[in-house]
């Protein structure tokens, strides 16, 4: 039953006054348009009863008798309920739907919020989450100190240099710890907010970051600051990582160059459209023929005549396009796409050869075979490529050497060994460090003190360079527990490969709301706040703030209550007292600003105004 213009008179009746216990008269009566999931949408008549005596509050503000039966539903000034403001936060950060999906959705529960309410809701709920995450934090302090602590992993995540997120992870339970918007990624933007986390939840047991630069020396900043005996460890995914980067760049952009100078690509799509263009509606039936002649006898290299042969030598030419087939998606240096693909590219040249040795007695055959042929010529007869793929062939051996010590395969959901009991995983971690020890002497011995095998040589140096520069920040993740927790052992995640998923779980959700690939306008303008909605998918995080997800509307609301009652009970001498000056720190303008500020013309009136005369005397104004 709709309750579309109902109105509800809400009251209490003859009660005294809170402060001094008197008599209280009706003050105003206010009809307010209300919308909750519960109750639909009607029209509320709150009567607000002040003290007969005109007590006030310690801010100045007289005392006033509502009903909290209203509050509980919806915010002070406010005409959408908190059921209705969790609905749309969960849907829009948890579930990533776009607004239009929302509203949809809340049209057929008969609430009818226009995009741009859906949006400020949206942002309501982040406010309240944010609140009731530092409210709660005594609590989950308590949880985390009964595990015996949390490894911190702590990174920042962007798009093009823009919208940059840090996020402070709790490694065991896996939930956002913190979240803020940085202008740049530096150790002393990152450092305060690593020591704010430490001064809420407790001091980790652990700290766990990539290898670049700014997190390197936060993390060392945050340690020296706090007078920290912990182990600081560097993701051993990231250290692989930087080592393939270093071996194997270089080359690999090298061979990049070399077929984006000879154009090999798009002139294989070309041939490929040309001849599809030719074969027309004919090509379905055509694609069987060319698997039958393929499933031939593989010693016979005569191509099929006729329209066979065109979309046979059109498969040729998709083969070498397929090469990305050869990778598993782990992406650079952990698979060399230019690599496989000048494998691919010589392997087919060698086989058009072959097929030319015997040509085919059709023209149009053999003169796309040829076409084929010249665009695969640079291949085998350009300079120095051979070597180029020789010197990434040899490196790449040396990489998988150091990463089948380190039993490293990244996956992009990855967690280290999810299997793995707390033995096995100390077992584990054991065997690795002894094999990165054996591979270390071993690459001592291999490493050519002199003559020609120079790159050989700077290849180990490499490898030798990074063990020696990281070497202790990759072992330590065996964590001893305190009595009072019942004692034992934990072990810290090898990775940051949780927090890494978490960011890809967080642009994959953002890339489905938007529908667009580059994220860099939407992270922008993403509140950091947001990264805190992931917490309400782990069932213990919720357990502890609001005990369920049906009692979050209930958690908020008591919030905004308590948040009054301090505010009345503050005198506003003090009030004012507290506002907190604004950060001297440099952040990045918004960007309505932008077009005003960057302004030529305002650059050249301040520069104007800089270059006039000073006056002579300074003139006290007012």
């Amino acid at each position: 039953m709709s309750t579309q213009g109902v109105i509800v008179r809400v009251e209490m009746g003859l009660v005294p006054c809170p402060h001094c216990f008197g008599p209280t008269i009706v003050q105003k009566t206010d009809p307010r348009n209300v919308v909750t999931l519960e109750h639909g949408s009607f029209v509320a008549y709150e009567t607000v009863r002040i003290c007969a005596a005109r007590c006030r509050h310690p801010s100045g503000a007289l005392v006033t008798v509502r009903s909290e039966n209203l509050s509980r539903l919806v915010p002070a000034g406010g005409v959408f309920g908190y059921d209705v403001e969790v609905f749309v936060g969960l849907a829009r950060f948890v579930h990533h739907k776009q607004r239009e999906e929302i509203r949809t959705e809340l049209a057929k529960k008969g609430i009818t919020p226009s995009s741009g309410e859906v949006s400020a809701l949206a942002l309501r709920f982040l406010k309240h989450l944010a609140e009731l995450h530092a409210s709660r934090q005594p609590a989950l302090r308590e949880a985390i100190e009964g595990d015996g602590g949390y490894p911190l992993h702590f990174d920042a995540t962007g798009e093009d240099g823009r919208g940059t997120l840090l996020v402070a992870y709790d490694g065991w339970r896996e939930w956002v710890l913190g979240a803020w918007k940085l202008p740049t990624e530096r150790a002393d933007q990152i450092t305060p907010h690593l020591v704010d986390v430490a001064e809420r939840f407790g001091l980790p047991c652990a700290l766990m970051r990539d290898l670049g630069r700014a997190v390197r020396r936060a993390a060392k900043d945050f340690v020296r600051k706090l007078k920290l005996k912990i182990p600081v460890l560097g993701c051993h995914l990231h250290f692989l990582g930087d080592i393939g980067e270093d071996l194997l760049k270089a080359a690999h952009d090298k061979l990049r160059g070399f077929f984006q100078k000879e154009k090999l690509l798009p002139g294989l799509r070309a041939l490929v459209r040309d001849l599809g263009r030719k074969l027309g509606t004919d090509l379905p039936a055509i694609r069987e023929e060319v698997l039958g002649w393929a499933a031939d006898d593989p010693l016979e290299h005569v191509l099929p005549e006729g329209r066979t042969g065109l979309a046979t030598v059109r498969a040729l030419a998709q083969w070498v396009l397929d090469s990305a087939r050869d990778g598993k998606h782990l992406g650079f240096p952990f698979e060399r796409p230019y690599l496989d693909l000048y494998d691919r590219a010589r392997k087919v040249r060698r086989a058009v050869d072959a097929f030319l040795r015997r040509p085919p007695a059709g023209k149009a055959v053999c003169r796309a075979l040829q076409r084929l042929a010249r665009l695969l010529d640079p291949v085998v007869t350009a300079k120095n490529v051979s070597e180029t793929s020789e010197t990434i062939c040899a490196r790449a051996e040396l990489f998988d050497e150091l990463r089948v010590a380190l039993r490293l395969n990244p996956k992009p959901s990855g967690d280290d060994a999810p299997d793995l009991s707390v033995e096995e995983a100390v077992a584990e971690l054991c065997d690795i460090r002894k094999a990165v020890r054996m591979l270390k002497r071993s690459l001592r011995k291999r490493r050519p003190e002199r003559g020609p095998a120079e790159d050989t040589r700077e290849a180990i140096d490499i490898v030798l360079k990074h063990l020696e520069q990281h070497e202790n920040s990759l072992w330590g993740h065996v964590i001893t527990l305190p009595e009072n927790v019942g004692g034992g052992i934990r072990v810290v995640a090898r990775t940051n490969n949780l927090l890494e998923s978490f960011f890809h779980r967080m642009k994959h959700g953002e890339r489905r709301r938007s529908g667009r690939k580059v994220l860099t306008d939407d992270f922008e303008h993403l509140p950091a706040d947001a990264a805190l909605a992931y917490n309400l998918t782990k069932p213990d995080y919720v357990k502890i703030v609001c005990g369920s997800l049906e009692k979050l509307a209930d958690a908020f609301a008591g919030l905004d209550i308590a948040k009054r009652s301090l505010a009345l009970g503050t005198p506003l001498s003090e009030r004012m007292a507290t506002v907190e000056e604004p950060r001297a720190d440099f952040a990045s303008l918004p960007r309505a600003d932008r077009r005003v500020v960057r302004a030529k013309s305002l650059r050249q009136r301040i520069e104007a105004a800089a270059r006039s005369r000073a006056p002579r005397r300074l003139v006290a104004l007012g």
